[in-house]
């Protein structure tokens, strides 16, 4: 019987879901035989995540025994990268190319920036190592690798000078042959250390972006591997007998042993999951255009729906713009930025108010969590503000420390502003609601996107109680929360499919293009594709493919990636395709040459293991009012001045049921604020539906 569909009496029956983020840890459990939903939300314990992992378990009432999937999504990768906290790594590369890490782009994004540095590569120099060969780039070989000197070179690094080695060579995605044999003969030299080779990344032309994002898996992978090695043997020691998979920055799934390998594969693997999520609740609405929005204790994320699918990207920036290091994989098109529930607000140069990118995590956390922090956060704002209640946070489970915060503000904002303590935790607030909207228009308005026709995906433990803010400030005219958001990203993993994607650089005109050779390149591809999902333990009920071509306008140095659909390569449609072009430029640049030819870069496709779906959630019908148990108590808020607010029990609200601001609804893990002018209506799903108000 197929892992994927336990029905027989003493199977395991859970889909174990596992998120770990800056602040907390989260667990999503689908138990198929009673066709239910298990949560667990526990601090995320830096120093052994595994612990962190176990905890979510233990609050949930799960097991791994009774488990037969588990998923799982984590930021170690990418926080490795942006704390620099990798492995010694040595990079090995073509002759003569030793720099190309360094040189990068010839850009400057900020022209009169006297202070401006460029990119800091993750290897040194003097760790940057050449290799005599050469391929042309038609894939011959213009000079033959030499074993002899490679073997000598390796051979003269200094005993514990290497744990992770990269290996770049010129045209490997053409010919791979050169790194093949370079891997082996550092494997057999260099037994213990992790080893990777650009063209099993990447296969696609720019030799920079392909250093980079090798040199990231190299220094990365030590870390990355060793730690799903032990939360492999936890599970195992835990009676875990299931399939383990890990989610990749796409949103699909890929076993946990090609993640060991093909780390950086899963740097954004928990802000994916939310964007599958996301996809899933607006099939189930009928919504075509969504922006999925991510809070939580350190960052805060933004990804789109758009026509039904989320948007991805062949390449990201991880870093910043201005020193950024590329990475030239498939990813969901997700823009970050450092604030979130745990962000720390300072005063700077002047006496100006900042707030983040520094988070106080979840050791010590905010100051009213209690753990020893002393400098006040978005999350003491809140509190101070009356949008959270110190008695019944995550469920009454922790208290918080209410004296504290009001401590903390006085004596590190307000005091020294002369301001109230309120007026200080607004403007806290204010800054970070201002912060944050530039993540939704990074996914939106710079992809020639309208916000205003988008409906905002709001979760994250602390996106709630900032979605209206957020929405008034961007010109937003509708937010949904989902149900359980504070577990969301968890959650959306139960929605993810197996998932390989392939990429071939392909240079052709399309007026002359071959269709028979651009067949046989996607038929191989694809081929591939099926191969490693049919490998695996888990089976799905049907395989899916996707096509996909960068083009560009002949001349043009930057190529977009149109979904094209099967249909035109088989009729060999050339103006189908270039009217797909077309479109696609005119979406992200406003503009668009249906005279001018075009041509292609790289083929793409995507293929898909499909797997079964938990239900959608739902909720019993109701009135528009919603029952008296419902409203749980009435407190002050601060909205420009203390009103009176009710507080909702989400639990207790059913389809139907509206409700207009001011007022909060509280859940075990988030509480939404409702917005003076903002109404709320519950759908069948369970979902809070929200107008925002008139005067936004």
């Amino acid at each position: 019987m197929p892992l994927d569909n336990p029905s027989a009496a003493g199977r395991p029956r859970l889909r174990m879901a596992v998120d770990i983020g800056g602040t907390f840890t989260d667990l999503a459990a689908f138990d198929e035989a009673a066709g239910e939903l298990r949560f667990g939300k526990a601090l995320t314990t830096h120093g052994k995540l595994v612990d962190g992992i176990q905890n979510t378990v233990d609050i949930a009432g799960a097991s791994f025994a009774d488990a037969h999937l588990f998923l799982h999504g984590s930021t170690i990768a990418i926080n490795t990268l942006l704390e620099r906290t990798g492995a010694k790594t040595v990079l090995l590369v073509t002759e003569g190319f030793r720099d190309i890490y360094e040189i990068g782009r010839v850009n400057r994004p900020d022209a009169y920036n006297l202070f401006f540095r460029k990119h800091v590569p993750l290897v040194d120099r003097s760790s940057r190592l050449e290799v005599h060969e050469r391929l042309l780039a038609s894939g011959a070989v213009h000079k033959p690798l030499d074993e002899d000197h490679l073997r000598s070179v390796l051979r003269s690094l200094e005993p514990g000078q290497v744990e992770a080695v990269a290996i770049l060579l010129l045209h490997s995605y053409r010919n791979p042959a050169h790194e093949v044999r370079v891997k082996q003969i550092v494997r057999e030299e260099l037994p213990g250390a992790f080893v990777s080779a650009s063209h099993e990344l990447s296969q696609e032309y720019r030799e920079f972006e392909r250093v980079s994002t090798v040199a990231a898996n190299a220094y990365v992978g030590p870390r990355v591997a060793t730690y799903l090695g032990e939360l492999s043997e936890h599970l195992a020691s835990h009676d875990f007998g299931g399939a383990f998979f890990v989610v990749q920055s796409t949103g699909g799934l890929f076993p946990v042993e090609h993640a060991q390998r093909d780390c950086v594969r899963m740097l954004e693997s928990g802000p994916a999951a939310g964007v599958i999520g996301t996809q899933a609740i607006c099939e189930g609405l009928g919504l075509k255009d969504a922006i999925a929005f991510d809070m939580g204790g350190t960052t805060a994320k933004a990804g789109v729906i758009y026509r039904g699918k989320p948007l991805t990207t062949g390449s990201a920036l991880l870093g910043g713009y201005d020193q950024a290091l590329p990475i030239q994989i498939p990813m969901t098109d997700i823009f970050e930025v450092g604030t979130g529930g745990g962000s720390i607000a300072r005063l700077g140069q002047g006496n100006a108010l900042r707030v983040g990118p520094q988070s106080a995590g979840s050791m010590p956390g905010p100051v009213c969590y209690g753990r020893g922090g002393t400098e006040p956060t978005v999350t003491d704002a809140n509190l101070l503000l009356g949008r959270l209640d110190p008695e019944h946070f995550l469920g009454g489970t922790m208290a918080l420390d209410l004296a504290g915060a009001h401590r903390a503000m006085e004596e590190k904002i307000a005091g020294p502003l002369g301001m109230e303590v309120m007026q200080a935790a607004d403007g806290i607030l204010r800054i970070a609601v201002t912060t944050m909207s530039y993540a939704v228009k990074a996914v939106t308005t710079e992809r020639g996107l309208d916000v205003g026709g988008f409906v905002m995906a709001v979760y994250g433990g602390a996106g709630p109680l900032h979605a209206s803010a957020i929405a008034r400030e961007i010109g937003i005219r509708q937010v949904m929360i989902p149900y359980a958001p504070g577990y969301f990203s968890a959650y959306g993993m139960l929605f993810s499919d197996l998932r390989y994607d392939y990429v071939r650089s392909c240079f052709r005109r399309l007026a002359t293009v071959d269709f028979a050779e651009i067949e046989g390149l996607y038929a191989a591809m694809e081929a591939e594709g099926r191969t490693a999902i049919e490998a695996s333990s888990v089976k799905p009920e049907r395989i899916e493919i996707e096509r996909a071509a960068d083009m560009r306008y002949v001349g043009q140095e930057h190529a977009v990636t149109v979904e094209l659909p099967r249909e035109v390569f088989e009729r060999g449609d050339r103006e189908a395709i270039k009217r797909h072009f077309d479109a696609e430029h005119e979406i992200r640049y406003g503009t668009s040459a249906p005279g001018e030819p075009a041509e292609l870069v790289s083929l793409r496709a995507t293929v898909s293991g499909v797997m079964r779906k938990p239900p959608r959630h739902s909720v019993p019908a109701g009135g528009p009012e919603p029952d008296p148990e419902a409203r749980v108590r009435r407190k002050q808020a601060y909205f420009g001045r203390l009103m009176d607010t009710p507080v909702y029990a989400r639990d207790r609200l059913k389809a139907g049921n509206r409700i207009s601001g001011p007022a909060l609804i509280e859940e075990h893990a988030s509480t939404t604020v409702l917005q003076p002018g903002d109404t709320l209506e519950v759908d069948a799903a369970g979902n809070l539906l929200i107008a925002i108000g008139s005067d936004a």
